[in-house]
């Protein structure tokens, strides 16, 4: 049986089938979508529809939200964690100004993931270090090691679970950065026809929260608790700062200044907006364009390692077996 197989597999004529089946399947699963009889009118009466119900979901989420954190309602953490971290002052210890901004930037704001956040770096030390023992001197792991390596490789384990809290911060927020760049130009654009159209600034943050959430949760949670900030705090300067400080952006950091400077100066939020939105859109270009330029070399080896063998497969296959048919060889 075995020694059949490896005839099989080892025959001309079959390799050369077997290419031009996987080329022929590639090409029908290229081809198939775009010969659909679907029409123009039903796809976007379809897109329309999902937009509706998306739009109606986010805007359920964003008012549970508001409502929980109007009455003041905080996430559940349990007492044992609260007492360890002040028994043992780990917020003096662990916890400073940048540590603060962090949890800020990946969206975790008040005391509670503060608490959270350092006693897991706390107790993932020993955690670790226990999985560590546990896998090297019980399961037997690296026996060709001498027992003092093994104990240094526990030791590392251990430290990279004192800093795996702030790789988990850090991971975060660098996904809702990437997430609000992302729909930060649009933002800029809705926020300009709101102010134009007459509306104030609050306004216009609680339309384009509105709006955007569609694209961008994470976006449409800061400015509606910037319109939040803006209605009860004494300076309007500090919602603004504090909107560039949580997502940590240049691009709203500008905007924020630019705002800034509108309120005291008496000049048109308009003019300013409208300068801003132009760069943001030149920036989200250019890093598409830098995509699309990085795309070539990326694409190099697959090309020579899948595409080109099946197409000299396509084109060279019926005359290797007319060949071989004729038995020339």
């Amino acid at each position: 049986m075995v020694a059949q197989v490896m005839k099989s597999l080892t025959d001309p004529a079959f390799l050369v089938a077997l290419f031009v089946g996987i080329a022929v399947f590639a090409t029908a699963f290229t081809l198939l979508p775009s010969l659909s009889g679907n029409s123009m009118k039903s796809r976007m009466k379809s897109v329309a529809l999902e937009r509706d119900e998306l739009r109606a979901k986010q805007r359920a989420r964003l008012a549970a939200e508001s409502d929980r954190r109007r009455k003041g309602l905080r996430e559940e953490q349990s007492l044992g964690m609260r007492s360890i971290v002040e028994r043992l002052d780990l917020r003096r210890a662990l916890a400073d100004e940048n540590t603060m901004n962090a949890l800020r930037m990946a969206g975790f704001r008040g005391q509670n993931p503060l608490t959270r956040f350092l006693f897991f770096r706390l107790v993932l030390p020993f955690v670790f270090f226990g999985g560590a023992l546990v896998y090297m001197f019980m399961m037997g792991g690296l026996p060709e090691q001498p027992p003092f390596v093994r104990f240094f490789v526990c030791i590392v384990v251990a430290y990279a679970g004192f800093y795996a809290p702030v790789l988990y911060v850090s991971n975060k927020a660098t996904k809702r950065k990437q997430s609000i760049q992302k729909a930060w130009p649009d933002a800029l654009d809705l926020m300009l026809i709101c102010v134009e159209s007459g509306m104030s600034v609050e306004a216009a943050f609680r339309k384009v929260a509105d709006e955007i959430g569609l694209q961008s949760v994470e976006l449409a949670e800061e400015f509606v608790l910037t319109n939040a900030e803006l209605s009860y705090l004494q300076e309007r300067k500090t919602a603004y700062d504090n909107l560039a400080s949580r997502t940590g952006l240049e691009s709203v950091k500008s905007v924020a200044q630019a705002l800034v400077q509108a309120e005291r100066y008496g000049t048109p939020v308009a003019h300013a907006l409208r300068v801003l939105a132009q760069e943001s859109r030149e920036m989200r270009m250019n890093a598409a364009e830098k995509k699309a330029a990085a795309l070539p070399p990326k694409l190099t080896v697959p090309m020579i390692l899948f595409f080109l063998p099946v197409l000299f497969a396509v084109i060279l296959g019926p005359a290797g077996i007319q060949v071989s048919e004729r038995g020339i060889f």
